[in-house]
């Protein structure tokens, strides 16, 4: 009962195939989607091929609602979402993945129920399904192949209701056994540098000079150096040196 006020229920209306169905689950369990419910699937209830494709995500079937008919799917319901790529002729509010999520989500928080309807892989959901729901989602995809997988479809609107749910930064480093480098070991690599490039006259003509130090100070400050990279790059500058002076 308690997952049934946090979350909204993902409804799979006369799915035709048990993979389908199984990786469904699948995708819902990655992105900690856990109410399923089933309208009249094709090859019966339970079904093996489901079972096989959901991996370890089994327990969403073994817990999923199973319904004859739409209506009966989603008759607790306070809103209702229909997953469809082409018109219908109906006037409903239409919203991308993003952005229905985005609104189920308020709607839980104010204590509503929300259902998601996804429709059969042949031709999708009919026009009598998406006329119990209160608003279309609708995929941005191109439209000369507008058509997505039943599995496909329930992907990208899970993702999109975990994306709002978990804070995840957009962007991180990852640091293989190592830290970024501070300001000092930044600045210090730059010495380094500077002080061997002066000496091999690399800063020529004079009147230039102060404008490539300071071009060279900014490579390095604005790249995100670890301290494995400094310690790395020191030893280049020293092993080219040693090796002009072996040559000499």
């Amino acid at each position: 009962m308690a997952r049934e006020l946090v979350q909204p229920a993902f409804v799979l209306v006369r799915p035709q195939m048990g993979e389908n169905i199984g990786a469904a689950a699948r995708a819902m369990w990655n992105f900690g989607l856990e109410r399923m419910r089933v309208v009249s699937p094709r090859d019966g209830w339970p079904n093996s091929k489901a079972v096989a494709m959901a991996s370890g995500a089994g327990r969403l079937l073994d817990e999923a609602g199973l319904f004859a008919t739409t209506a009966e799917a989603v008759a607790d319901c306070t809103h209702v979402f229909a997953t469809t790529a082409r018109g219908r002729g109906l006037t409903k509010p239409v919203m991308t993945p993003e952005r229905a999520m985005a609104a189920a989500r308020e709607m839980i928080a104010a204590g509503e129920r929300v259902a998601v309807l996804f429709g059969p892989e042949r031709a999708g959901l009919e026009n009598a399904d998406v006329a119990l729901a209160s608003t279309i989602v609708s995929v941005p995809v191109n439209p000369a192949f507008p058509s997505l997988n039943l599995a496909q479809c329930v992907l990208l609107t899970a993702y999109e209701w975990h994306r709002g749910q978990a804070d995840v930064p957009p962007e991180r480093m990852e640091l293989a056994r190592t830290e970024l480098a501070t300001r000092l070991e930044v600045e210090k690599l730059g010495d380094h540098y500077e002080e061997r490039l002066e000496e091999a006259g690399f800063f020529f003509p004079p009147a230039k000079a102060p404008g490539m130090k300071l071009n060279l100070r900014n490579l390095w400050s604005r790249m995100p150096l670890t301290r494995a990279d400094v310690q790395l790059l020191h030893g280049i500058m020293r092993q080219m040196v040693r090796w002009k002076e072996r040559g000499e």
